[in-house]
């Protein structure tokens, strides 16, 4: 098996390799680097949607893109909520963080087992799953911001949208869980 490099694929790629420059911009001392690595990261959510545009749209969906787009995601927002809560130390963070990097965890190796027993489209992305990612993805942009802007707290507003993210994302597991359940009781 060959593994072919498309440009959706190349996308994906270069939102993996957008990770460790946001980790290493994230530590510079400088005053502007919660603005850089914000801006890193609105980057590569924009190449999160075009990689997936891109694919569909000019018909280079490959199996090694659809298993690589959600490794680059699921890198990205374990690595970015890891810099956070060493940055703003709290259970009041950190909590909500563990529970969203272990659901990752806990569904990607679900998908893994599914696969294997050919039941994978039991256990597919779900609209919920897509709302948890857009709350995710908008609190973490904020919580990397941290500064008020316009009078507006933008990392209070982050922490609540993280823990918005954390119900959709235990809510979204359970529902994935039950589909795997009824598919295995089904077998």
């Amino acid at each position: 098996m060959t593994i072919e490099y498309n440009l959706p694929t190349n996308i994906t790629l270069l939102r993996i390799a957008l990770i460790p420059l946001l980790a290493v911009v994230f530590y510079l001392p400088w005053h502007y680097s919660n603005i850089a690595c914000t801006l890193i990261f609105i980057i590569a959510g924009i190449t999160d949607w075009l990689d997936g545009y891109l694919a569909r749209k000019l018909n280079m969906e490959t199996p090694f893109g659809a298993f690589l787009d959600p490794v680059a995601d699921k890198l990205m927002v374990a690595i970015v909520l890891v810099l956070i809560v060493q940055q703003q130390a709290s259970p009041y963070l950190a909590i909500p963080a563990a529970v969203i990097i272990g659901r990752e965890i806990t569904i990607a190796s679900l998908r893994e087992w599914m696969a294997e027993i050919g039941q994978r489209a039991k256990v597919k992305v779900s609209q919920l799953g897509k709302w948890k990612t857009t709350f995710q993805m908008v609190a973490i942009g904020m919580l990397l911001y941290r500064d008020d802007l316009f009078g507006i707290p933008v990392n209070f507003c982050g922490y609540g949208l993280l823990y918005i993210a954390a119900v959709l994302t235990l809510w979204s597991m359970v529902n994935y869980l039950r589909a795997a359940l009824a598919a295995i009781a089904e077998k």
